[in-house]
């Protein structure tokens, strides 16, 4: 039977309450909203909003319609869980619960049921026909989906400010609805002009960042697609200071930003010292030598050749590009940390950086993707607590696991002897304030000031919590040691993105990329990096 009921109906001149903001959920304003700007009365006086509640999460869904009325072919049980029943309606995938299949109701007509990554991916794809008409700019006359072109407004509104450093990458990956990384690397992308440039093809394009975008872990609190668009943010921040600005070539550029979306592709949430001691595949496959970095760049060659991107390019310029998004990501690896410390110092001290020639761009990019992967200290400290706690709960979990089969706890994991901000504290001081101080000598801009101010008051914010923990606690844990934070593996040479491609082919990560039988006990743990 169908059942319909009118949604309560909410102005869109009200304030909307922080609860909503801070959960995760579909959120729906007009341009005019107080989000972004003082309303046109006008508009307020022609365009109401509804906001559908379900009290049994405290979730709650804003839409921007004159008359929203839902129709529900399976009922509506306000206490129900999992995801909403009204599956017929055109806002009906802009808000679900978890990545379990939806099942359409009876009388619902469907060949069967639908995977909740499947439908995600099919529904980018038809965002992307509206999408890439508003990037370049064309009017559309039938929109899809009417909630959609609010979406898209918004995030727009948001896109305007994306070279300041205080972006709320969490806010904008709501207004998206969790597809923060798609958009914001395809807008980049196409801001810098790199699709009429090097030919892409915009299907293809799409296609591969949604793959991206899927291919990490959703259910990682840290290395997950949101901080992928985080690190896409930073570097393109970094991309636009002045001297890097007016020396990097267009695939630099292209490069840059492509390492970034995929620096941490396919994360298993555990760190190297985890695959190692449990003889993990990749372990193996990657000789315990920068095991997760290798396992990134080989899952981005995967799907750059599985979706075509670079296809039309000749070979051996395509092989290259694969080559050089190998040598930025591994220098990720924060074992190796010191090394490319010492390397950027000395280059510093003797003056010899020389951006015209282009193995000291790409150095420099390597820098660069090392700062923007651990920015999250440099950024204000709303910002920068809601980081630290998610990448201490990844932490916390993987030293739960290692309790759980009686393995060796690794460092910064064991929640009884060590405390976030001790742990925060410990990772400002030996890795984040020596990388950052040789930046700031490098590129000394506003925003190299702004980025050191920001890691002063939070290291400062930190150390006032450890007082509070110490006055409250007769134990104090002091901040952890530098050791712990540049754990160190096998050296892993220039050349290895060659050596190791020899050792094995790049498409065998294609098939292993999700790791789903192996990580189902351990889906969560990190690595800070």
């Amino acid at each position: 039977m169908e059942v319909c009921y009118q949604l309560p109906v909410l102005p869109l001149d009200r304030p909307v309450p922080k609860h909503v903001l801070s959960r995760r959920g579909a959120i729906s304003f007009s341009s005019s909203s107080s989000l972004f700007g003082a309303p046109d009365p006008r508009q307020l006086s022609q365009r109401r909003g509804a906001i559908s509640y379900d009290s049994s999460d405290q979730t709650a869904l804003y839409i921007r319609m004159l008359d929203v009325r839902v129709r529900s072919r399976v009922g509506f049980d306000p206490e129900g869980k999992g995801s909403y029943s009204y599956l017929c309606i055109d806002f009906r995938t802009l808000h679900s619960y978890s990545d379990s299949s939806l099942i359409p109701g009876p009388g619902f007509s469907s060949a069967g049921p639908v995977s909740g990554r499947r439908l995600r991916r099919l529904l980018s794809f038809q965002r992307y026909l509206h999408s890439s008409r508003l990037l370049r700019g064309t009017p559309h006359l039938n929109p899809l989906h009417i909630l959609d072109e609010d979406y898209t407004g918004q995030a727009k509104c948001m896109l305007e400010r994306v070279a300041t450093w205080n972006f709320d990458i969490f806010l904008y990956d709501r207004l998206t609805n969790g597809n923060s990384l798609v958009t914001l690397t395809f807008h980049l992308l196409n801001q810098y002009g790199l699709l009429e440039l090097f030919q892409l093809d915009m299907v293809k394009l799409w296609r591969f960042l949604v793959m991206v975008q899927e291919d990490y872990h959703s259910l990682n609190p840290y290395h997950n697609a949101v901080h992928a668009a985080d690190v896409t943010q930073a570097m393109y921040c970094y991309l636009r200071e002045p001297k890097l600005a007016k020396s990097l070539t267009s695939c630099d550029i292209l490069l840059g930003l492509l390492a970034a979306a995929t620096h941490d592709l396919d994360h298993p949430g555990v760190n190297q010292p985890f695959l190692i001691k449990t003889n993990h595949y990749l372990a193996k496959l990657y000789r315990n030598s920068s095991v997760l970095e290798n396992h990134h760049w080989r899952s981005a060659v995967g799907l750059l050749r599985e979706t075509s991107l670079f296809s039309h390019l000749p070979a051996e310029d395509g092989l290259k590009m694969e080559h050089q998004l190998g040598s930025l990501i591994l220098a990720t690896d924060i074992s190796r940390q010191n090394e490319y410390l010492g390397k950027f110092r000395t280059h510093l001290d003797q003056d010899d950086l020389y951006l015209s020639n282009a193995s000291h761009r790409h150095f420099i990019l390597q820098m660069a993707l090392k700062c923007a992967d651990i920015c999250n200290p440099c950024r204000p400290w709303e910002l920068s607590k809601q980081w630290s706690e998610k990448v201490t709960e990844e932490f916390f979990h993987q030293g739960d696991i290692e309790k759980k089969h009686r393995l060796e706890v690794s460092p910064l994991c064991d929640s009884q002897s060590n405390s976030m901000a001790n742990i925060q504290i410990g990772f400002m001081t030996y890795v984040v304030e020596p990388l950052f101080a040789e930046w700031g000598r490098f590129s000394d801009t506003r925003l190299s000031q702004t980025m050191l101010g920001h890691l002063g008051l939070n290291k400062a914010s930190w150390g006032g919590l450890v007082q509070q923990e110490g006055s409250s606690s007769p134990e104090v844990l002091e901040p952890s040691s530098p050791a712990f934070f540049t754990m160190s593996t096998p050296a892993v040479t220039e050349s290895e993105p060659e050596s190791a491609s020899a050792a094995e082919p790049i498409a065998v990560t294609t098939a292993t990329a999700t790791g789903e039988t192996n990580y189902k006990e351990i889906p969560q743990g990190s690595k800070e990096s």
